[in-house]
């Protein structure tokens, strides 16, 4: 009873202080967290704004510096010094020192330091070496403007910012992940960060964009200069090799040639696309060989690889630097800004500490010569103590210091003393009177400079360039990416399957009637025989409604594929007669095509492609007095109007069948197709410039400065090389006319043909490596002017006027032409082509009915999906 007397007391004890053994530990977690999350954020992953570096980047270029001698050291000798300086182990330290060496700018490297193209790995720290720049050494290091502190053991001292006149981080990059928060500032162009510092000197507006040193093309559009909640795409660039053959030059940031190719095999894998073989050939330069199997679109394929490989990814730039022992926020626009102030605030440090290291050489110059000039040395002979010596100086420089800029100090007297006789028996007056010339002429220099610093800044700035810049031209190209949709560029990887009767749709109906091949990323459309639609995504196993009478893959925004139906309006009503698209809707939702009454039922379906209007035989069943039993109807009599409008009445009796008698034509205009020059692409969207209108049969002409001429299908997808110089619908019967060098005979040719095969691509200049493409035109009848080089000891020959058309007949596209001239040129010049006038024919389906426009002018084409038909047509055909 005694013990849990105590017991109870005990716990009683410890219920009445419930915080004191808790706030200890609460406090002592408050205080270490916050100590740790400030040492990671100030000492290891995020950078100072004042040079750029983290400390152990910092701690590495200040060993280089002391170790620096001309010659390179062993990277693990570098890594041992920073290790007086650096508290971590040598594996930190060697793999930072890689990163920054990786980059080519501060760190001259000799040896095995990996390759950011194919991801592999660094030689040993024993097997490397290292030694500073030349860049580095002049932009990193002012020792005499550098603030020191004790390193973290107090045996040495370390900068505790190094003096760098340069925006280096945004120049290297930088990336690191803190307690609580984290940086990544992407790299930038050299060049384009000191003309940006330029302009911010001179009070001019600039813009930043990343560079990153594997290529590729990048999307800025959404950069947001840096700050969090930006992103750029990246992409690889690919071209089209041959028909069955893609290379890929160019990688995009963050990615190498390892992880691209295992992100394509892993695609591959999944049917995502259908890759034949890849060949990796990279080694200066990324060439990566993709093989395709034949009947493989390489266009979809492009698009493909962007889709669903590392081909194409996101980075979302966070702009996060070190000032004040404070983390801070901002752009890359106000990085430059506080990057180039710091850099003319040096740079004016260092000319005020010149400035005062001449004056102080010309004082002592100045009291040198008139020391040894006016002999006051002879003095001193006479004086038997120390004092006395320096008295007797003092006094002998009186008469003569008047024109110095300061009063003699005991310590200029004290220099004076300990000039050797040697000195002054050779004492030169005229020498001596030069090197204070000079030395004024440099201090009126560098005064020159701190009036005018801005414009000395400048100058330092232009110097660099001029210096460093060869070579550091901009390597990722800047493009606006179209947007692709996976659905419109996935390889069809499974098939698709369905039960009409049941009522089901699936990849695992493989017993059942098989429909299509499509990707599983697919939407399926059905239609049943009650007059319902739906939408839903592909699966292995699906019920949408029995008494399926069409399925097939959905695309969305289809204004082309034309919906022709037919339907009877319950049990005993009449029956209508409707044209619609669909081109959007809400997923696994049941849409009624009729009325919605119960027991409709569809008479006649059809899906149409490319909007065909058929004509039907529409039968009744004997009833009563009706004397017309059967006709004909024309789809293409029947405006397009939305899906949810009620249609035009057929017939009040009821329908015995109704039969196919005509296959139709399409009713829909030919389609207007753009190109846009900023994105490289076909569009329908009317962005860039019209191509024109396009008919099924109707291909695109597509000249290229290599001499290569092809005529293809207007397919969006298509991708069109960088050497690109027509594009235009073709029209067969025009000629093309072209002024080409040809290499093997060394002169100018002039031909015009037309191109005898469709969809093939031709060369129509000859494949000597010297031949050059000059001029190409396809106007019917081309003007053009040619100008002449200089020949040595003649007169310029005058320019001449060609016209082509009456030059040289059209001939084969294998033909080599006439000869143009046997003279240089300088250039060639189209000018105002002569009149023609091309004869039209009315094609049958100009005169067709334009359905489109019906739409479009149909207030029911433009209702929402659950409006009702309050003001559809009654029009009764019979």
């Amino acid at each position: 009873m005694e013990e849990n007397e105590e017991v109870n007391e005990n716990l009683t004890n410890d219920t009445e202080n419930p915080q004191e053994a808790l706030t200890k530990v609460t406090g002592m977690y408050k205080d270490w967290f916050l100590d740790y999350a400030s040492y990671v954020i100030l000492e290891r992953a995020v950078p100072a704004i004042e040079d750029g570096f983290k400390p152990v980047q910092r701690r590495i270029m200040h060993s280089l510096k002391e170790l620096d001698d001309g010659r390179y050291n062993k990277v693990a000798n570098v890594v041992g010094h920073t290790m007086q300086y650096h508290p971590h182990g040598d594996a930190s330290i060697a793999d930072a020192m890689v990163q920054i060496g990786q980059k080519e700018l501060l760190i001259d490297t000799q040896g095995n330091w990996g390759n950011i193209l194919t991801g592999d790995r660094a030689a040993a720290s024993r097997y490397i070496e290292a030694r500073l720049s030349k860049f580095a050494l002049e932009v990193i290091f002012s020792p005499k403007i550098t603030e020191w502190q004790q390193s973290y053991d107090g045996r040495k001292k370390e900068p505790v910012n190094l003096p760098v006149k340069f925006p280096l981080l945004l120049a290297q990059g930088a990336e690191g992940i803190a307690v609580g928060l984290s940086t990544k500032i992407l790299p930038h162009n050299f060049i384009e960060l000191i003309d940006a510092s330029v302009k911010h000197l001179k009070g001019q507006k600039f813009k930043l964009y990343p560079d990153f040193p594997t290529s590729g093309i990048i999307d800025i559009s959404g950069y947001n200069d840096g700050l969090r909640g930006g992103k750029i795409r990246v992409r690889a660039k690919i071209a089209q090799l041959d028909k069955s053959t893609l290379v890929i030059n160019e990688i995009p940031y963050g990615t190498n040639t390892s992880s691209l190719i295992d992100s394509i095999l892993k695609a591959n894998e999944k049917g995502k696309i259908k890759v034949k073989k890849i060949e990796d050939n990279t080694a200066a330069d990324v060439e990566i060989l993709v093989h395709l199997p034949s009947g493989i679109s390489p266009d979809k394929t492009i698009d493909a690889l962007y889709a669903f490989t590392a081909c194409e990814s996101s980075i979302s730039p966070l702009g996060c630097i070190i000032e004040d022992n404070k983390p801070l926020f901002i752009g890359v626009t106000e990085m430059l800004e506080r990057s180039t102030d710091y850099t003319v605030e040096l740079l004016k440090a260092e000319l005020e500490i010149q400035l005062g290291e001449l004056e102080e050489q010309w004082h002592f110059s100045s009291l040198e010569r008139i020391f040894i000039e006016n002999r006051i040395y002879r003095d001193i002979e006479e004086e038997e103590t120390w004092a006395g010596v320096i008295t007797a100086i003092d006094k002998g420089l009186m008469p003569y210091t008047k024109h110095l800029k300061r009063a003699v100090t005991e310590a200029d007297i004290l220099r004076l003393t300990e000039i050797r006789i040697k000195r002054i028996s050779k004492f030169d007056l005229d020498k001596a009177q030069q090197l204070l010339d000079s030395l004024e002429e440099r201090i009126a220099e560098v005064k020159h400079h701190l009036e005018h610093l801005i414009e000395f800044a400048i100058d330092y700035f232009k110097n660099l360039k001029s210096t460093y810049g060869k070579g550091r031209e901009r390597k990722s190209e800047i493009r606006i990416f179209d947007d692709i949709e996976a659905t419109k560029v996935a390889i069809r990887n499974t098939k698709l399957y369905v039960n009409r009767e049941e009522g089901f749709v699936g990849t695992s109906l493989k017993k059942d009637e098989y429909v299509t091949d499509c990707s599983d990323i697919d939407d399926i459309i059905v239609f049943t025989q009650d007059g319902n639609m739906m939408v839903s995504k592909v699966d292995s196993k699906i019920f949408v409604g029995k008494n399926i009478i069409h399925v097939a893959v959905f695309k969305k925004k289809d204004k082309r594929t034309i919906y022709n139906l037919i339907y009877k309006d319950g049990k005993g009503g009449a029956s209508y007669i409707k044209r619609f698209n669909v081109t959007s809707i809400t997923r696994d939702k049941l849409y009624p095509l009729t009325n919605g009454k119960p027991n409709s039922d569809v008479l006649y379906f059809s899906a149409n492609p490319n909007g065909e209007a058929e004509i039907v035989t529409v039968h009744l069943r004997q009833v009563g007095s009706v004397k017309k039993l059967k006709w004909d109807i024309d789809f293409s009599d029947v405006l397009i109007k939305g899906r949810a409008s009620k249609g035009n009445v057929v017939s009040k009796y009821a329908v015995k069948r109704i039969d196919l008698k005509e296959k139709g034509v399409s009713t829909l205009k030919p389609r207007k197709i753009w190109f846009d020059e900023i994105v490289g692409r076909l569009n329908l969207d009317g962005r860039g410039e019209l191509l024109g209108e396009f008919k099924g049969d109707n291909l695109l002409l597509v000249v290229t400065q290599k001499g290569v001429v092809k005529t293809i299908k207007p397919d969006v997808s298509t991708h069109f090389d960088d050497d690109m110089i027509v594009l235009e619908k073709w029209n067969p019967k025009k000629p093309i006319s072209a002024i080409y060098f040809d290499g093997v005979k060394e002169r100018y040719y002039i031909k015009r043909f037309l191109i005898e095969h469709e969809n093939k691509e031709e060369l129509f200049i000859s494949e000597h490596p010297k031949s050059v493409l000059e001029l190409v035109s396809t106007d019917w009848r081309p003007v053009v002017e040619l100008e002449f080089v200089k020949a040595k000891g003649k007169d310029v020959k005058p320019n001449q006027e060609i016209d082509i058309e009456d030059f040289i007949a059209i001939k084969g596209i294998k033909a080599l032409g006439n000869q143009l001239t046997t003279d240089r040129l300088k250039s060639t010049n189209v000018l105002e082509s002569l009149p023609y006038e091309e004869e039209e024919e009315l094609a049958p389906e100009e005169m067709e009915v334009n359905e489109e426009e019906d739409l479009s002018s149909s207030s029911d084409g433009n209702k929402s999906d659950d409006e009702a038909d309050s003001d559809s047509e009654q029009t009764t055909l019979f």
